[in-house]
């Protein structure tokens, strides 16, 4: 298989379940079923109406939310997935610095209300770089990990995939 690129959709799922990772970049694409999906589409279309550059695609690579001054911006609905969404959002500070590119991150939290400010240092730098490293090597194995039974599987679109029997429990 040739080597795909990594973006920042692809942090948040290794974040979340390499299982769904490797589904993911391997063309089983659940997304277009969730209501979960759906509901956060809704989201980015009317959150911060305000803001001019939005859903900005970056070389062809990755796209981030919007970019608000010296800030980069992500609309979630829930803080539930709070250290995906900050890995998320250091990969995009990561790949903007590459290009040149310094700014802050602001993951903003609709349902809550609040917003949360995400800063590249050193140590995140370091932590990003191998999160990037482990999802190529999530991605590059020849079969899924294995079926790990985590709170928010319910809640995935890759449930019915994942418990239609389909693999067995183990550690990924």
């Amino acid at each position: 298989m040739q080597q795909q690129s990594i973006g920042g959709v692809d942090i948040h799922y290794l974040s979340l379940c390499k299982r769904k990772l490797w589904l993911y970049k391997h063309g089983i694409q659940m997304e277009n079923e969730s209501d979960q999906v759906l509901q956060g589409s809704v989201l980015h279309e009317s959150a911060y109406p305000r803001l001019e550059k939005r859903e900005v695609l970056i070389d062809n690579e990755f796209k981030i939310d919007s970019i608000d001054g010296e800030f980069v911006r992500e609309v979630k609905l829930s803080s539930r997935m709070r250290e995906s969404d900050r890995l998320q959002m250091l990969f995009y500070l990561y790949q903007l610095q590459l290009r040149g590119v310094v700014k802050k991150g602001l993951i903003s939290y609709t349902k809550e209300r609040r917003t949360e400010e995400i800063l590249l240092g050193p140590q995140e730098k370091l932590e990003i770089k191998a999160a990037i490293a482990e999802a190529y090597k999530v991605v590059e194995k020849q079969k899924p990990p294995g079926l790990k039974k985590l709170s928010y599987c319910k809640k995935c679109a890759y449930y019915s995939f994942c418990y239609a029997g389909e693999g067995d429990e183990d550690d990924a």
